[in-house]
């Protein structure tokens, strides 16, 4: 009898979920292969705004991950994208090393407000500048809202309390480009020609990565490394289909129980 697979495809984060920093979850690099060997496309899906996806590609393979930059689709892609639509000059708030993403925007006199995860440049005289723009008419584009993530020294502030901060004192609201938003989602599945229902999202974080699958339709897969702190599961309604120690577990769960044969 022919093959017949219910899963198309699985989108994986990253950071968190393959990685922390410069240190790989335990497992992960063979988790991934044997994924691949599964005959499932894999997209990788990021809110990471801290660098470009050139470096980005450069870091994962030094922790001998097989990844190709055409697999990777990142919240920076879909706000330049935006940006590129609107015909829009972005004030940018993003870490230098994010900039390349960008390049060849048109950013003299900014007429857009564009926030990441921006620490060098959450400071009083730069948030002011973005805010006075947002009063003059400007949208607010917020690449993510993520509270916080993890680092190697423990859980760091994200760009979301931030990014509320210039709403509340604006008195406006954000478009939000990154995950959890559906058509973030429905995006990256589109490249791969693929429906909700064909796909499985596995993240660390419950309400980005999880819920905000779950809401376009996938299945989530919860995974117990970097954000995740213990109650996460409960925090969404449905729950995660699964949630479990790291991503290992996850491709093993995929692998036994959501691919068919008849």
């Amino acid at each position: 009898m022919a093959s017949r697979r219910a899963l198309k495809a699985v989108l994986i984060d990253l950071s968190g979920t393959l990685h922390v920093e410069d240190t790989a979850v335990p497992g992960a690099q063979e988790a991934l292969r044997r994924l691949r060997q599964a005959s499932v496309a894999v997209k990788f899906v990021t809110n990471t705004t801290k660098e470009c996806k050139r470096d980005l590609v450069e870091r994962l393979r030094r922790l001998d991950f097989d990844v190709q930059e055409r697999e990777i689709f990142s919240s920076l892609s879909a706000a330049r994208s935006l940006l590129e639509q609107q015909q829009q000059r972005p004030l940018l708030l993003l870490e230098e090393s994010a900039l390349e993403d960008f390049s060849g925007v048109d950013t003299s006199e900014p007429n857009a407000v564009v926030v990441g995860l921006a620490p060098d440049h959450f400071n009083y005289q730069t948030l002011n500048e973005a805010f006075r723009l947002i009063l003059d008419g400007a949208p607010l584009i917020a690449i993510h809202k993520g509270r916080y993530y993890r680092r190697k020294d423990g859980l760091a502030l994200g760009p979301g309390p931030f990014v509320t901060g210039l709403e509340y004192a604006a008195d406006c609201r954000a478009t939000v480009v990154g995950k959890p938003e559906k058509t973030f989602f429905t995006q990256a599945l589109s490249d791969l020609g693929c429906s909700p229902w064909e796909a499985v999202m596995i993240g660390d974080d419950v309400r980005d990565d999880v819920g905000g699958a779950q809401d376009a339709g996938m299945l989530g897969i919860l995974v117990r490394t970097g954000k995740y702190r213990k109650g996460d599961e409960a925090k969404i309604a449905p729950p995660p289909h699964l949630t479990c120690p790291s991503f290992p577990e996850a491709v093993e769960h995929i692998l036994k129980n959501l691919l068919l044969v008849e």
